[in-house]
């Protein structure tokens, strides 16, 4: 009897009696809003009306943000890039090219073929056969009407145009005018073809080039010109003043832009420039943006003759 009095003392000490009490009070007010000794408030309840006001309210804005920052990417609109090639110094006389096969009408009335790499325009110092296209665009324009085939002849064993551009997909008519043979070959591609004398095909580029690629004559080795194709068809070539005009650009954004040249001094024949307002690269390349209905000028844009090889 003893040891059960103090084994009971020792169950009922204060400490146990603490302990049991906040077990109890635990169970009690796990069950009950009040709890255990004065009253309390009840537990916090969600209000779902306010939760869904602020929910909605922070979808919109960022919505709102979202739909801003794709306005500010992407634009709206189209717009047009325009400018000119000036060549800043004096160019080297043209070389003749060593025709040495169907002189009778390669070199018709003793008239020479010369070298066309650097056609620099006298009276306006315009440099031609200065390529331009768009790197990468979000949105493309499509032509309002079917695009016309772009005519590729060939006379007096040379491609009448130095450089060839046009859009993936559109027809090229590869013509020759000479009364002889002649062989069209365009590097990259699968178009490598015999082309009668008068005599005409069409080709469709299925795929773009990086840069222009160089198109051969396999018959008459000194005939050479360039050819560039992109899927956007925003691409131009300067004219014999220089001056180029690219259409139907998107608007709104900023548009970066390969410049090329077939003696520039840059890698891969990039036309690089020192031009801080249009961020100009050594590789060739700058930046734009154009409003909505905007004929942007880029004005006379100078190439020294450092630039060129």
């Amino acid at each position: 009897m003893q040891t059960s009095s103090k084994s009971n003392s020792f169950l009922l000490s204060t400490p146990f009696r603490v302990a049991l009490g906040g077990i109890v009070c635990a169970v009690f007010f796990a069950t009950t809003t009040t709890g255990c000794g004065p009253s309390r408030v009840a537990s916090a309840q969600a209000d779902t009306v306010a939760a869904g006001k602020l929910r909605a309210a922070l979808v919109s804005t960022s919505n709102n943000q979202a739909t801003a920052e794709v306005s500010v990417k992407t634009g709206t609109g189209w717009g047009s890039l325009k400018g000119q090639f000036v060549f800043a110094g004096t160019p080297p006389a043209a070389k003749p090219l060593a025709v040495d096969k169907d002189t009778e009408i390669c070199s018709k009335a003793g008239v020479k073929l010369l070298d066309r790499s650097l056609l620099v325009d006298a009276s306006t110092k315009g440099l031609a056969n200065v390529v331009v296209f768009a790197r990468n665009t979000t949105r493309v324009k499509e032509p309002a009407a079917p695009e016309t085939p772009v005519v590729f002849d060939q006379k007096q064993c040379e491609f009448l145009l130095p450089v060839l551009a046009a859009r993936v997909g559109q027809s090229i008519d590869v013509h020759n005018s000479d009364p002889i043979g002649h062989n069209t070959n365009i590097a990259g591609s699968a178009f490598n073809q015999l082309v009668p004398a008068g005599q005409g095909t069409l080709y469709k580029p299925n795929a773009e080039t990086g840069l222009p690629t160089m198109v051969t004559c396999n018959i008459h080795p000194w005939m050479k010109a360039y050819a560039v194709f992109r899927k956007d068809g925003y691409v131009a070539v300067s004219a014999t003043d220089g001056s180029f005009t690219i259409p139907d650009l998107p608007a709104g954004e900023m548009l970066e832009f390969q410049v090329w040249h077939e003696r520039a001094a840059g890698p891969s024949g990039a036309l690089g420039l020192n031009n801080k307002d249009l961020k100009w690269t050594p590789k060739g390349r700058f930046q734009v943006t154009i409003a909505a209905d905007e004929v942007k000028d880029i004005g006379a844009i100078e190439v020294p003759v450092s630039a060129i090889n």
